[in-house]
């Protein structure tokens, strides 16, 4: 579990292809340079908003592994070395919930189809996947590439706008955003459970 209140801005600093084995499956590992420490094997990290474990910790940073069904689902497989990438540890029991609830789990990718700068925050309108869609309301929350982000306004055509305050265009990779770029996005889960409770009473 985690808040969606990035941590670090990592860098992927390898990407390998891997032919599936007898004992796993195919995949892509991913090898991202990261300030953290004390990191363990079997920890979960949030990589652009999705819940990946550490495979291997290595010097200066760590390893982790996506399968079939994770590439299906995200944007790992376009992903080049070089590439900036924002970075959650797992909450603990006793941390401050400072975004909101995010599993890690990526419902789909979303588009960025509007940029436009107001005072000091940068509007961004996101074409959304319909589940996603389905489970935001107006400042509700929402997942940008594992940034925890109000919703601004929902918007026609399967859109909704989310507000990047200076903090945010600082210390996450979204001050780069612009038309066409495509990223991971996770609707609410308490939205998803209602969602489905209503369905199950018609």
């Amino acid at each position: 579990m985690f808040t969606g209140v990035v941590t670090a801005v990592g860098r992927i600093s390898r990407v390998a292809r891997e032919q599936a084995t007898a004992r796993r499956e195919a995949g892509l590992a991913l090898e991202i340079r990261a300030p953290y420490r004390g990191l363990k094997r079997g920890e979960s990290i949030a990589v652009n908003g999705a819940c990946l474990t550490v495979e291997r910790v290595v010097r200066g940073g760590f390893r982790v592994r996506t399968v079939a069904t994770t590439l299906g689902r995200t944007l790992f497989g376009d992903y080049q070395r070089g590439r900036r990438v924002n970075l959650e540890r797992a909450v603990r029991a006793a941390d401050r919930l400072g975004g909101h609830l995010v599993q890690g789990h990526v419902d789909g990718v979303a588009q960025v189809v509007r940029v436009a700068t107001v005072g000091d925050a940068r509007l961004v309108d996101l074409a959304v996947p319909a589940d996603v869609l389905a489970v935001s309301i107006p400042l509700g929350a929402v997942t940008v590439d594992g940034v925890s982000l109000t919703v601004n306004a929902i918007g026609s055509g399967g859109s909704l706008q989310v507000s990047l305050i200076p903090y945010t265009l600082a210390h996450t990779t979204l001050g780069g955003l612009e038309p066409g770029d495509r990223v991971h996005v996770e609707g609410d889960v308490i939205g998803k459970y209602v969602r489905r409770l209503c369905r199950s009473e018609t």
